[in-house]
C-alpha cells in the first residue's frame, strides 16, 4: 500500500511544492492545491453533469419502461440498456469522478504525510538519519522508516529537541524548524491527529477537534443538496432506505476518518466539499431543461454518425447487450430453442438474424424520418 501512495503522490508533491514555494503557508497551499485540482477535473464534472441531465431526460420512457415490463426484469433491464444505446448515454459514466476522487485522495495523503520529501526535497539518507533520531527521543517502537508517519514524527521531535538534529547535512535542522512555523492554520499543526479528549483546551486544540466536524458538515451540505435537486428534477427517484443512509453515512465516515488522520486530510476534505457544491450548483444552474434539450439532440447525433463511420467499433452498451446475449444463451445450452423446446435449425436462426437485422433497420428507419423500404432487406 505504501508503493501505492509513493507513486500517486509523486505528481501531486511537485504540484504541492511549486503552489507552496508561492504562498509559504501550508494551509493556503492546500487551499489553492484543491482549487487547482478542481479546475483539472473540471470537464470531467462536466461530462458526468451533462450526462445525469440527459438521463433525467429518458425519465419518462423509463417509467414507461417500468411498466411495461414489471414483471419481467430481465426484459426491462435489456430494454434499459437498448434504450441507453439509442440514445448514446452511459448509465456508468458516474462512476468516473468517484475513482478519480480516490485516486486524489491517495496523493493528498501522501503529500501531508511527507512534507520532507516533496516540500523540502531533502534526500533519503539524512531523511533516514532524523528519523533514527527521533525514535530515539520518541522512545517508541510502533514506527518504522517506511510507515506514513516516519516524516511527522521526525518534524514533532525537531519541534521539540532540534538540537539533536543540528549536525544533519543539507541545512536540515533550519529548514524543518522553519517549514513547521509554516504547516499551521491559525497556529495548528496540520500534521497532528485531532483528538475527542485532549490533554489540554487550547487554540490548537479547539481548531484541531473543529476541524473533523466541518469536513462532515460540508460533506453533508453537499449530499443534501445533490438529494433535493435531484428529487425535484425526478420526482420518481427513491429517497428512503439505502439512499437516505448513504447521504448520513457518508458525513459521519468523513468525521470518524478526520479523527484519525493528520487534519491536514480533513482540512482538504472541508474545501473539497465546498467546491465540488458550488461546482454543482453552477453546473446544475447551466444545464436547463432547454439547453439539455438542445445538447441531447446534438450528442444523438454525433453517435449516430460516429457509429456510421466507425461500424466495427462498439458502444459500451452495444458490449453489454452482446455479454447479456452470450450468458443467455450459454444458460440455454449454446442453442436456440423455439417454442416447443426443440433446436432451431441453421435455416430457422437465420430467418430470426434476417427478422432482428429487418426490424433494427424499421427503428433506425423511424428514429431519423427516412423512409423504410421493406422489398430492399427481402431482396437481401
Amino acid at each position: 500500500m505504501n508503493s501505492l501512495y509513493d507513486i500517486i503522490g509523486i505528481p501531486f508533491g511537485y504540484l504541492m511544492y511549486l503552489i507552496y514555494s508561492l504562498c509559504h503557508n501550508y494551509a493556503l497551499a492546500i487551499i489553492i492545491f484543491t482549487v487547482v485540482t478542481k479546475l483539472l477535473l473540471f470537464p470531467v464534472n462536466y461530462h458526468t453533469q451533462k450526462g445525469s441531465a440527459r438521463m433525467q431526460l429518458l425519465n419518462p420512457k423509463m417509467e414507461k419502461l417500468r411498466k411495461s415490463f414489471a414483471s419481467n426484469p430481465q426484459r426491462l433491464q435489456e430494454e434499459q440498456q437498448k434504450l441507453y444505446q439509442q440514445e448514446g448515454i452511459n448509465p456508468m459514466g458516474s462512476c468516473l469522478p468517484a475513482f478519480i476522487q480516490m485516486f486524489l485522495l491517495f496523493g493528498v495523503i501522501d503529500v501531508v504525510y511527507k512534507p520532507i520529501t516533496h516540500i523540502l526535497h531533502i534526500s533519503t539518507n539524512i531523511r533516514r538519519a532524523a528519523f533514527d533520531i527521533a525514535v530515539q527521543l520518541d522512545g517508541s517502537s510502533a514506527y518504522d522508516f517506511k510507515s506514513l508517519r516516519s516524516e511527522l514524527v521526525t518534524m514533532e521531535q525537531l519541534d521539540k529537541h532540534i538540537d539533536r538534529f543540528s549536525g544533519l547535512a543539507e541545512n536540515f535542522s533550519a529548514r524543518v524548524a522553519e517549514f513547521n512555523e509554516h504547516y499551521t492554520i491559525f497556529g495548528a499543526n496540520l500534521g497532528k491527529i485531532p483528538e475527542l479528549h485532549p490533554e489540554t483546551w487550547n487554540t490548537e486544540s479547539i481548531i484541531l477537534f473543529a476541524i473533523p466536524f466541518l469536513a462532515g458538515l460540508a460533506q453533508l451540505a453537499q449530499s443534501i443538496y445533490s438529494q433535493v435537486y435531484q428529487k425535484k428534477h425526478n420526482p420518481d427517484m427513491p429517497t428512503g432506505g439505502c439512499m437516505a443512509l448513504m447521504m448520513y453515512l457518508m458525513p459521519v465516515l468523513s468525521v470518524v476518518w478526520a479523527f484519525a488522520l493528520p487534519a491536514g486530510i480533513g482540512f482538504y476534505w472541508i474545501w473539497s466539499s465546498l467546491f465540488s457544491l458550488l461546482i454543482n450548483f453552477g453546473l446544475n444552474q447551466y444545464f436547463t431543461p432547454e439547453r439539455t434539450i438542445k445538447i441531447n439532440e446534438k450528442e444523438k447525433e454525433k453517435a449516430r454518425i460516429y457509429a456510421e463511420k466507425h461500424p466495427e467499433k462498439k458502444t459500451f452498451m452495444q458490449k453489454m447487450l452482446e455479454q447479456q446475449a452470450e450468458l443467455e444463451r450459454q444458460q440455454n445450452g449454446g442453442s436456440v430453442s423455439k417454442n416447443n423446446g426443440n433446436k432451431a435449425s441453421r435455416s430457422e436462426m437465420n430467418k430470426q438474424n434476417r427478422d432482428k437485422i429487418k426490424e433494427a433497420r424499421k427503428r433506425m428507419a423511424e428514429k431519423y424520418g427516412e423512409e423504410y423500404d421493406e422489398n430492399a432487406d427481402n431482396d437481401d
